[in-house]
């Protein structure tokens, strides 16, 4: 009887030893995890401030003279930097050679639609029913679409009849899907406020969306455009662009994209658009702020 009594108490006492072991095990992991969830949430604030320390040093720049020689240019093109334990790199882009969906040209924007993949038939729909969102009437283009158009498709946001406030609203017109506003993005704004494009700094989407521009013709400019910024010379003139050139008679606005990593990895990406000006009380206007992927 005693030795059966002694081997169920030693059973308890493995089951207890047991029990406290998974605890103890359990607290352990959910200590580490916690640690592990601290490290991740510092290192993603450590990111975001230098995302945005990129963006500061992009404004920074800008506001210096055109001609400085160090001054980074808004072409599109990387510019580094180390801060902290981390790298940083950094895309300005000079929103005058984008296409601004509230003010371009109706042959600009058909052959934005073109050089996306969509046929004639589609971009004439496409660009009707832009117009008809952004325009004052409620009176329906051809191909176009106004209220009654969205409603019929059961579409419960109406067209505001007013010019575009940022990108992101052309996701709600009519015929503009989620792919086809991704195709869109690198191309379009609402800062520039011109007709047409600056193609000495237009990225390559748009030199493709100008009409009786070609890869081939495209790709040539870019190498001598290449060159150009390279040399400190005047760059080119894109042939078929003549019709929609601005020149760098745009209002002044930027777009930055700023990009940090870690040295564990952890990646942060901010993106801005703002309005530089020679004013030194207010050299600075921010029109977009937001996260990586996020569109303005």
């Amino acid at each position: 009887m005693k030795h059966r009594q002694a081997g169920i108490a030693l059973i308890l006492v493995l089951w207890i030893v047991s029990l406290l072991a998974v605890i103890a095990g359990n607290f352990a992991y959910g200590m580490r995890s916690e640690a592990q969830i601290t490290r991740n949430l510092v290192s993603i604030a450590q990111a975001r401030a230098l995302a945005n320390a990129g963006v500061q040093r992009a404004w920074f720049e800008l506001a210096q003279p055109a001609g400085e020689a160090q001054r980074w240019k808004p072409d599109g093109r990387v510019w580094a930097m180390t801060l902290a334990d981390g790298q940083v790199q950094v895309i300005i882009q000079d929103e005058s050679g984008k296409i601004d969906i509230n003010t371009a040209s109706e042959a600009l924007l058909k052959g934005l639609f073109l050089s996306v993949g969509l046929d004639d038939a589609q971009s004439v729909d496409l660009l009707d029913a832009l117009v008809d969102w952004r325009d004052a009437d409620p009176v329906r283009r051809p191909h176009g679409a106004e209220e009654s158009e969205y409603l019929a498709a059961g579409m419960t946001v109406m067209p505001t009849n007013a010019p575009f406030e940022t990108i992101d609203e052309l996701r709600r017109v009519l015929g503009v899907s989620p792919e086809i506003f991704q195709r869109l993005v690198p191309s379009i704004t609402v800062h520039s406020r011109q007709i047409g494009v600056n193609t000495a700094l237009a990225p390559r989407s748009v030199l493709l969306a100008i009409p009786g521009s070609s890869p081939e013709l495209v790709d040539q400019f870019l190498t001598m455009r290449a060159q150009a910024f390279a040399t400190g010379v005047t760059v080119p003139p894109f042939a078929p662009g003549a019709a929609f050139e601005t020149g760098s008679v745009g209002g002044g606005a930027y777009s930055v994209r700023s990009v940090a990593t870690m040295r564990d990895t952890t990646v942060y990406m901010r993106e801005a658009v703002a309005r530089i000006a020679q004013n030194p009380r207010r050299p600075v206007t921010v029109l977009a702020w937001g996260e990586g992927g996020n569109s303005y």
